[in-house]
């Protein structure tokens, strides 16, 4: 298993009207904190499309526990819980500045050969660089 945080500050235009975090913008923190991994482990979502592989998302699940106010700094937790494949599954976990979990979530991508446009195993490289944590 492989565990990354990063931060994010809520910015006013991610807010409804009542102050909170819409909920159609936790996708995009999940997506900050599956670049910022990627990044962490030596790779990049750069690096992978430059090699012809691409990450389309399958699924998106997401739960609303309290929640996020504009200008709070949120801390993205994100897990990689089972080794890739075809597919790679990140898990979510989203806490305020006192320690509160406010949402949690997963998505599931395919990696996809932008050429053929089917998919396609993990690249071997992005694998290297996962493979101590799962031996």
């Amino acid at each position: 298993m492989y565990t990354f945080e990063t931060k994010v500050r809520v910015r006013y235009a991610e807010t409804d009207q009542m102050g909170y975090v819409y909920y159609g913008n936790y996708a995009t923190f999940y997506e900050v904190g599956r670049v910022e991994l990627f990044r962490s482990l030596g790779f990049s979502y750069k690096a992978l499309e430059d090699s012809g592989i691409m990450l389309p998302v399958l699924e998106l699940h997401s739960r609303f526990i309290k929640p996020a106010r504009y200008d709070e700094e949120l801390t993205v937790r994100v897990s990689l819980k089972e080794k890739p494949a075809i597919k790679i599954r990140f898990d979510y976990e989203l806490f305020n500045s006192e320690g509160e979990l406010l949402n949690t979530g997963t998505t599931t991508l395919v990696f996809v050969n932008i050429k053929r446009n089917k998919p396609c195993m993990a690249p071997p490289e992005f694998l290297d660089h996962l493979q101590r944590y799962f031996p």
